[in-house]
């Protein structure tokens, strides 16, 4: 369990994963005719990004996705690919940090922010995963109980037991858990590849309204909520962390660095791009089924499967459950590494991974034993997201911009402009979108 057990110097260079993983890249680097980018070089790079982006597809966005779809048919297809296009630019922003420091955004802010602005980061942070962990051990202890109708307090429990066993395979190397989490990740793209398959799409007006923007005055909350809570606190931070480990030393040449930087973007993009077409197929598949028969206010994901299954059949119920059962799962791991992230990047010292995952399993176990409605859960989490995000957005863009920290890797003016207008964006998106919710809309 000491997967981040090193100092805030150091990165986990002399790790099991380093060792395993290393050999093949040092083969890739042992010439100057082996620098360009092949095929192999592109999938062993392959599994940050998919770390990541299974908090794009996490219970959460589930739940959105499918209100969107019961709600307003296929009209809100463009909102995900926008917000698929704002994940990019972020994920990439902090793994190009990783890589170029060697550090991770909560040990950077530990160092290069003042102690009152580093604390107040840190525990907003550490809030912020918390709720988006709780939510998570629901929705994977939703899925047992849509699948084996195992109730949710012992569900919940399974469900910490299973992830600890899981991310205990980092004894032998975080490539292990990328793995288990490629794996996952298939699991949910392939239960949705089948239901999408049983529904009588239009595909004409799934095609439009993707790239074609049209809201109505009911869609906009949906919309904001899709948008300004698509990028999570965490995954920056556990992006920023995961990216130097494909360094070959904390003194990796420039040329290297440019290289496992041009590989993160793809093992980004190619990731988050099935982030979004597991979402598209979310709101499709909800648009085809509920839209005009269900109310979207009154859809959760317990409704969801019950109602599919006379529509599209029981397979297409358990393809549903076992999806959101492995998303649970997976979301819940890449929660509970982003939680040690930020754990010990902020106090500097050895966190064991047993200490957070009980942290938040208590308040998960708490909500199922009380019976609060899962909806809430979610509803609360989105809005702790809300409030701490930008704080995280706007840390990661100052230390992107220091060029005494990033050297030749410091953003250029384009991307600064870039950066800055998706920041201002989420950030009004997510102002709004708590008024609206305290609001009570």
């Amino acid at each position: 369990m000491a997967l981040l057990s090193k100092s805030r110097s150091k990165v986990a260079y002399d790790s099991p994963l380093h060792i395993r993983f290393l050999s093949g890249w040092t083969q890739a680097w042992s010439g100057d005719n082996h620098w360009g980018i092949g095929g192999r070089d592109v999938l062993k790079a392959l599994g940050p990004g998919f770390l990541v982006s299974v908090g794009y597809m996490d219970p959460g966005n589930w739940g959105t996705n499918l209100a969107a779809g019961a709600g307003f048919g296929y009209q809100l297809l463009w909102v995900i690919l926008v917000s698929n296009i704002v994940a990019i630019f972020l994920q990439i922003a902090a793994a190009k940090l990783g890589i170029a420091t060697g550090k991770n955004l909560a040990q950077l802010i530990h160092e290069q922010f003042s102690r009152p602005v580093a604390s107040f980061l840190g525990a907003t942070a550490v809030i912020a995963i918390m709720a988006t962990d709780l939510a998570e051990i629901l929705g994977g202890a939703l899925g047992f109980n849509i699948l084996f109708g195992i109730p949710l307090f012992p569900a919940a429990l399974l469900t910490g037991i299973i992830v600890m066993v899981l991310l205990g395979l980092s004894h032998w190397g975080l490539r292990k858990i990328e793995y288990v989490i490629m794996g996952f990740v298939s699991i949910i793209g392939l239960a949705y590849v089948y239901e999408t398959a049983l529904i009588h799409a239009s595909w004409g007006s799934i095609a439009f309204h993707t790239v074609i923007p049209q809201i109505s005055s009911g869609s906009i909350l949906v919309a904001v909520g899709i948008i300004g809570a698509t990028v999570m606190p965490h995954n920056i931070f556990l992006h920023s962390y995961l990216s130097p480990h494909r360094l070959s030393s904390p003194d990796a040449p420039m040329q290297e660095r440019r290289k496992v930087l041009r590989l993160a973007k793809i093992d980004t993009i190619a990731a988050l791009n099935v982030a979004f077409f597991v979402n598209a197929a979310m709101l499709v598949v909800a648009g085809a089924v509920f839209y005009g028969h269900v109310r979207a206010n009154n859809l959760d994901l317990q409704t969801a499967y019950i109602t599919l299954i006379p529509i599209l059949g029981s397979l297409a119920g358990f393809a549903f459950g076992i999806g959101l059962l492995a998303s649970g799962l997976s979301s819940t791991m890449t929660g509970t590494l982003a939680g040690q992230v930020v754990l010990e990047g902020f106090l500097q010292r050895r966190v064991p991974m047993w200490i957070w995952r009980v942290i938040t399993l208590i308040p998960a176990l708490l909500v199922a034993a009380l019976n609060i409605p899962t909806v809430q859960v979610l509803v609360v989490s989105q809005v702790v997201l809300s409030l701490q995000l930008p704080f995280t957005i706007v840390a990661l863009l100052i230390l992107s911009n220091r060029r005494d920290l990033l050297g030749d890797f410091v953003n250029t003016r384009r991307l600064t402009s870039i950066h800055v207008i998706i920041a201002l964006i989420i950030i009004a998106l997510n102002v709004w979108l708590l008024y609206s919710t305290f609001r009570g809309q």
